[in-house]
């Protein structure tokens, strides 16, 4: 989609289209939910979304969340016109309760869309103005909050995967 250079305006038109696309179905499937914050949960997609660079990425920020929060399914994306990379990424980066975080974000790795939204994702995530601090969860809070970055840190390409592994193993994550 991102690469028809003999119609520039034509190749526009159908990224903005892809986008449009994936923000209905965010917009659908996530109706009604909120965050921590109580705002609605649309505006965290689209953070994510405005951090992302391709249009593939762009994509994937919005749907990022669409299958482990809603009972979309990855046929529901492929029926709507999502292409199939998007749909892969986009379960790559659906965790599911039984794997290990640092499972996940290692095999999520392996795909560039995938990290290139993960990134994004944790970055919205752990934004100083909207980490909660809950005295009665600080350690929980402060074990998610350190998660987030090491796992940044090795998607960004500041830690070694045998370092990532070693920390998140120091600190009981994985």
């Amino acid at each position: 989609m991102e690469s028809n250079q003999q119609n520039p305006q034509a190749n526009e038109m159908a990224n903005e289209l892809a986008i449009e696309l994936a923000t209905e179905l965010a917009l659908n499937f996530h109706r009604g939910q909120r965050d921590a914050d109580g705002d609605p949960y649309i505006l965290h997609l689209m953070r994510v979304m405005l951090k992302c660079h391709s249009t593939s990425a762009k994509q994937a920020g919005l749907l990022h969340d669409i299958l482990e929060d809603t009972s979309a399914t990855e046929d529901d994306l492929i029926q709507a016109g999502i292409c199939p990379n998007v749909t892969q990424s986009v379960k790559r980066l659906t965790r599911f309760a039984h794997i290990d975080y640092a499972d996940y974000i290692l095999a999520l790795a392996e795909d560039p869309i995938a990290k290139e939204v993960k990134i994004a994702d944790l970055e919205d995530n752990y934004a100083i103005g909207r980490v909660k601090y809950r005295s009665e969860h600080r350690l929980e809070d402060a074990r998610r909050l350190e998660r987030y970055i090491l796992s940044h840190r090795f998607l960004s390409g500041h830690l070694q995967r045998t370092e990532y592994i070693e920390a998140m193993r120091l600190v009981g994550l994985a």
